[in-house]
């Protein structure tokens, strides 16, 4: 009787322990750490009207592919809706963002860097060689603007501005030598518009000899009369092509050269919508050097293959002149240091 008693305990025990396991040992849900966020929804809800975006700013598809949205900037916060602006060249870096990689910033793709006297530049960087000048290295090309190119005349009235260096002083300074007689008349660049005395400074010399650049002058011809920075995009003379051989038998220059057909323009892959056949600056063969001499500025409408488009300010070259008031081609500074002495005629 003792072995029987033995073994109904122990199968007692052994089916308690099974059919009612204590409430320790329920196993409980794992929470997942990767909860994503949802940033496009559908079906699309877009306002009726497409936003205006700032100046520079460019109007894309979202990244949902739903609505018109204006680009995000560099260091700006990006996602799978709020795309960054590839028309600079920028992307969304979701580096920061582990695990989940849902929000980045927006940077600058990785590109070629820039040498200059020396020192490197990453793509996209911001560099100053000196206090005068502001530079940027784009894809192994460097553009710089000079920084003291804002500076006005002290009177728009003022015959004879001129520009003096002064002692302590980075920028050089505007003095006006007032003739003794006859009558004070307006500069060129100045009128009046709506109680605002208008002034537009020359276009400065493109940043690049060869392929497409960049122009800048200052004007306040605006509703707020205020100076801000306009751009222009120039092409002197295509780099691809060998424009001496183009120049008659006994000449040592061409001062305009222009292609045989009309062709689209392209920006960052996006293609101009109407056909152009652009006038171009020649060469010499000897130590004489071709600049444009009369232009106009023209708004050339680009459309993108994803359906987006944009506008951009462009010169258009209408005549050129070869003279030996040549820089030193190493020299980026040259043309910004000097070119309010030579002005271009501009419609």
């Amino acid at each position: 009787m003792s072995w029987l008693l033995l073994w109904i305990l122990i199968a007692a025990y052994s089916l308690n322990s099974t059919a009612m396991p204590p409430a320790t040992a329920l196993a409980s849900p794992t929470p997942d750490p990767y909860n994503v966020t949802r940033y496009c929804k559908w079906p699309c809800e877009c306002p009726e009207v497409a936003p205006k975006c700032p100046p520079g700013v460019s109007l894309l598809m979202d990244g949902c592919d739903c609505c018109k949205a204006c680009a995000r900037q560099v260091g700006e916060e990006c996602n799978e809706a709020d795309t960054c602006d590839f028309h600079k060249g920028l992307y969304c870096d979701y580096s920061s963002d582990k695990p989940r990689y849902e929000k980045g910033v927006c940077a600058y793709m990785t590109g070629t860097g820039c040498e200059y006297d020396g020192v490197l530049y990453r793509n996209g960087q911001s560099f100053k060689p000196s206090c005068k000048y502001q530079c940027l290295c784009v894809n192994g090309a460097i553009g710089c603007v000079s920084l003291c190119s804002e500076s006005q005349p002290p009177r728009v009235w003022c015959q004879s501005p001129r520009r003096v260096k002064v002692r302590g002083q980075c920028c050089e300074q505007w003095i006006c030598d007032e003739p003794k007689k006859g009558r004070k008349t307006a500069p060129r660049h100045a009128s009046w518009h709506k109680n605002c005395i208008t002034q537009t400074t020359s276009w400065s010399p493109c940043s690049k000899t060869c392929g497409r650049g960049l122009s800048l002058r200052i004007s306040n011809a605006n509703d707020q009369c205020e100076l801000v920075q306009e751009s222009r995009l120039c092409n002197l003379r295509p780099c691809e092509v060998d424009i001496t051989k183009h120049i008659k038998p006994g000449k040592k220059c061409l001062n305009v050269y222009r292609e045989d057909q009309p062709s689209h323009l392209t920006i960052s892959g996006c293609t101009s919508k109407k056909w152009y056949r652009p006038k171009y600056c020649g060469v010499c063969t000897d130590e004489r050097c071709c600049i444009p001499y009369k232009s106009k500025t023209v708004d050339v409408e680009f459309e993108c293959p994803n359906g987006t488009g944009f506008t951009w300010k462009m010169m258009w070259i209408q005549a050129c002149f070869c003279n030996l008031s040549c820089r030193n081609p190493n020299d980026i500074f040259a043309e910004l240091e000097s070119y309010h002495g030579y002005p271009e005629v501009v419609n």
